[in-house]
């Protein structure tokens, strides 16, 4: 059996506004196994944005315990989190998070400026391994300016790999593009898991998304709605395919 990355064992978190507490997670419990695909799906207020902040370390529970790859972040302080993401979780943002006129090599290399046992040298090869893995070998040294919003998810993604982190995380990764090129990251993310095995943990708001993932939690009113395994995972590379072209 494939060994447990997450384990989120009922998971409470309130937040006192003003004179009111908002339980934005009443008990939420799951485990996510090495290798799996999880599409997490919530409207605005089901608490998936308080569950991804927990799944990232950014955050702490106010009952229950996380646990990633094995450490409990339960009683962790901020730097030990800061850690602990920075070695274990690889994150892609709807907005790239990219640094404005800096190259894509630069860009990748920033998670390993944190991390004292890599050199300036095996930085800069790991960050253009990286690059070359998600079909970017001809933009090593573009700055995020001149590149397409596909090419710079493309290097967020790059930057989510460079540490080789046990999951990655996104967040709404396909929400700022057009179709086709959404569909265009869907397959890299299918790709990295399915010939990779990386653990991909991919939260949105939209549920055509759930058809390609492996499995599929859904959250309401700070709970787990549903959590269903999909044994008839569509190929995004196929749907690609049958898209119409546009005209430059």
């Amino acid at each position: 059996m494939a060994k447990n990355i997450i384990e989120v064992i009922n998971l409470k978190r309130n937040f006192i506004v003003g004179s009111e507490t908002v339980h934005a997670l009443r008990g939420v419990s799951f485990s996510i196994s090495a290798g799996e695909f999880v599409t997490i799906m919530g409207t605005s207020g089901s608490g998936k944005s308080t569950l991804l902040n927990l799944l990232g370390c950014l955050d702490t529970p106010s009952e229950g315990d996380y646990k990633l790859d094995g450490i409990s972040i339960k009683q962790m302080n901020k730097d030990e989190r800061a850690m602990l993401r920075n070695r274990k979780i690889g994150f892609v943002f709807q907005s790239y998070n990219l640094l404005p006129k800096t190259t894509a090599v630069e860009n990748v290399e920033l998670p390993l400026i944190y991390n004292n046992e890599v050199s300036a040298r095996e930085r800069k090869r790991k960050a253009i391994e990286s690059l070359k893995a998600v079909g970017l070998a001809d933009r090593l040294y573009h700055k995020s300016n001149q590149m397409s919003g596909g090419q710079q998810q493309r290097v967020a993604i790059a930057r989510a790999l460079v540490n080789e982190p046990v999951i990655v995380l996104a967040d709404e990764a396909t929400g700022n593009l057009d179709t086709r090129t959404s569909f265009e990251i869907l397959s890299l993310f299918q790709e990295l898991n399915q010939k990779e095995g990386r653990t991909i943990i991919f939260v949105t708001h939209n549920p055509e998304l759930a058809s390609f993932s492996s499995r599929n939690i859904v959250l309401r009113d700070g709970l787990v709605l549903e959590d269903t395994v999909n044994n008839n995972i569509a190929s995004a590379h196929e749907a690609l395919q049958k898209l119409p072209k546009l005209d430059d």
